[in-house]
């Protein structure tokens, strides 16, 4: 632990000026991100008598080692720095909001030549534009089939859009008119392209001018007597109403706003959103967020309004920013960088952004509304977070007891390996801080100077690599990879290594260590048959209580390395399999083998196809197709299917 006064600024170098500061830890990895109008004055701030700190920040700065700080013109530049770093670093300490909950999203993948309309969930991706959150997915379902024979648009997977261009013909939605089906060419990608455009102009709230432009169509049809496509109007519009009624109308004036809402403590925070498009809720999300210092609710305003919308930052060059940054952001206190966030959503938008805390009428009362669903959310928190919070910590301690460890294992790294009788050798390391699995840190190993099945010399290989890895981007700066700019991958070591396996694979891992010179590194390994925990050197076992805290968390641990590296062994034996029916096909190198399977989609389809249809791939002539043929037609036969409960024999 350090001491701040160890690495406090000389007086008077820290300018004046607004800029982005940085803490690093005694490894060299960033471990808080700030931003400040003047850099002197907010530094200064953490360089005080400790006990007046708030709780985390004193842990903070007893943490780091060391702050460096960039100047920038102004606090638009130091708001966008700031994102891009903790972006980038992922520190530790930072406010982090989380979802409170795994909200599905109706999702459109502008960026694919047919976009598709979907239910989606989890993080956002470039080139997706999304509407909602909604409470369910079945919701989502429930407006796509209303709004599809108005909008038919592509809703299919690419699988089953690339299959019916293969034999020409749409599936179901395309035969019963909820599907413009660009996949057999009755629509061009230009003219599915403008459907889609429709559908998202329609769900971001110009719903009335198509309402409007339908009623008219309807009427032209009726007096030129085309009552069939009048009677077709007549039912899209009714669509469209009821899609619309099952969205609430909040406000009467066609708010274009997101309404953000608080419920805190000390500790922590949890935020309420309601998005509210052409005076219509679409939408609502929850967060939650560890308070890392003293903040102000209008700094969490500030802080949140800074990663949310940062968030979709690389899409605005899809022209997305109109839908997915609002005219109006309602919160309940003014950030104290008010107009610097205005500019900055400003060119986010392409328009005037305003910020604000509304004081009566409908935005007042609407904001009430979120605010009692921001309380319940935060009650419902604290009574989840209670348990599990306490439970990981107990683990922690448990774990720091029973193995004898200085200090409680914040960062555990898992290795196990996968094989099948000696082929496919892989293994797999995973990452849990805090208790908590860390999945971009995960890594994967293929095994290479390993001959057979040997678990004791691949887990000799693995730690060697990963660990060496370690001593080699600890030399120089631990953080950036020279090359790409990215944060490395094994710059930051463990406190304790966890092997899957008994006292073989935990020597070796030893060894391993030993032979890198690495000593501040705690190991043991987690035997299945008696959920035994060996350490290295003992001749006998650590008997953890079956209804351990620990043991839970070491067998969690070694049960998500053991799933990972199955995973990786089934992808690379599947990729070995399917490669291995096309080798030693004359004329067919690695590139046209590639360019065949990824045309066909599969060995069983290229099984099935003719000369002429092989022919269809790119590079490939009439005397390679031939062989194509030949050598998947000279395969022995699968053997026919036997069911066992009639006896049966099946194909």
């Amino acid at each position: 632990m350090a001491d701040p006064v160890s690495y406090r600024p000389a007086a008077g170098t820290i300018p004046v000026e607004p800029g982005v500061y940085r803490f690093r830890d005694d490894k060299g990895k960033v471990v808080y991100v700030g931003k400040a109008k003047s850099l002197r004055s907010r530094l200064t701030s953490y360089f005080q008598d400790v006990r007046n700190l708030h709780p985390r920040t004193r842990q903070m700065v007893t943490t780091a080692a060391s702050v460096e700080w960039t100047v920038v013109a102004n606090e638009v530049e130091a708001l966008q720095l700031e994102y891009s770093w903790i972006k980038e670093f992922d520190p530790r300490f930072n406010v982090k909001y989380r979802d409170d909950k795994s909200y599905p999203s109706l999702a459109v993948t502008l960026h694919e030549e047919y976009p598709r309309l979907q239910v989606m969930r989890g993080p956002k991706k470039k080139g997706v534009r999304y509407f909602g959150p909604y409470s369910h997915a079945w919701a989502i379902r429930e407006t796509l089939d209303l709004l599809l024979r108005v909008f038919p648009a592509r809703t299919c997977s690419a699988g089953v859009f690339k299959r019916a261009g293969q034999v020409g013909r749409p599936c179901l939605l395309g035969y019963i008119g909820k599907c413009s089906a660009p996949c057999v060419g009755r629509v061009s990608a230009a003219e599915h392209r403008a459907i889609v455009d429709d559908f998202c102009d329609f769900m971001a709230g110009s719903s009335t001018k198509f309402v409007r432009r339908l009623e008219q169509q309807m009427k032209e049809a009726a007096e030129q007597l085309d009552y069939e496509r009048a009677a077709r109007l007549r039912d899209d519009i009714g669509a469209m109403t009821r899609a619309l009624e099952k969205q609430t109308v909040v406000l009467a004036d066609g708010t274009d706003a997101d309404v953000i809402a608080i419920a805190q403590d000390g500790l922590e925070a949890a935020l309420q959103v309601f998005h509210v498009r052409g005076g219509r809720v679409r939408g609502q999300h929850g967060y939650v967020v560890d308070k890392v210092e003293e903040v102000s609710t209008g700094e969490l305003v500030g802080q949140f309004l800074a990663q949310v919308y940062g968030e979709d930052e690389d899409e605005y060059e899809l022209g997305q920013a109109a839908a997915d940054v609002p005219r109006e952001v309602l919160v309940p206190a003014l950030p104290p960088d008010t107009q610097a966030i205005e500019r900055w959503l400003k060119q986010l938008r392409g328009t005037n952004v305003s910020v604000r805390v509304p004081q009566r009428g409908d935005k007042r009362s609407l904001m009430e509304t979120v605010e009692r669903n921001a309380t319940q959310a935060f009650a419902l928190h604290k009574t989840k977070r209670a348990s599990d919070l306490t439970a990981r910590s107990k683990a922690l301690a448990e774990i720091q007891e029973s193995l004898d460890l200085d200090e409680a294992p914040l960062r555990i790294e898992c290795f196990d390996v996968s094989n099948l009788q000696g082929t496919s050798v892989v293994a797999s390391m995973v990452v849990f801080e805090d208790g908590l699995a860390r999945k971009s840190e995960y890594r994967r190993f293929s095994v290479k100077h390993v001959e057979g099945q040997d678990d004791v010399a691949s887990m000799h290989e693995i730690i060697s690599r990963r660990f060496a890895r370690y001593l080699e981007e600890s030399q120089e700066h631990p953080d950036f990879d020279g090359e790409t700019g990215r944060p490395k991958k094994f710059a930051y070591p463990p406190n304790l290594v966890v092997v899957d396996g008994g006292p073989p694979q935990v020597a070796a891992a030893q060894r391993a260590l030993d032979e890198l010179g690495i000593s501040d590194v705690a190991l043991c390994g987690l035997a299945k048959r008696l959920e035994e925990v060996w350490l290295p050197g003992h001749d006998d076992p650590v008997i953890m209580p079956r209804t351990s805290e620990g043991l839970y968390l070491l067998q969690r641990v070694r049960d998500e390395a053991h799933r990972f590296a199955i995973a990786f062994h089934r992808q690379k034996r599947s990729k070995a399999m399917t490669t291995s029916a096309l080798d030693g096909i004359a004329g067919l190198g690695e590139a046209r083998r590639k360019a065949v399977l990824r045309h066909f989609g599969s060995l069983k389809r290229l099984r099935a196809a003719t000369v002429e249809e092989v022919m269809e791939v790119q590079g490939v002539g009439r005397a390679t197709a031939e062989a194509v043929v030949t050598a998947l037609a000279s395969e022995a036969p699968a053997a026919p299917a036997f069911n066992a409960a009639t006896g049966e024999v099946l194909g």
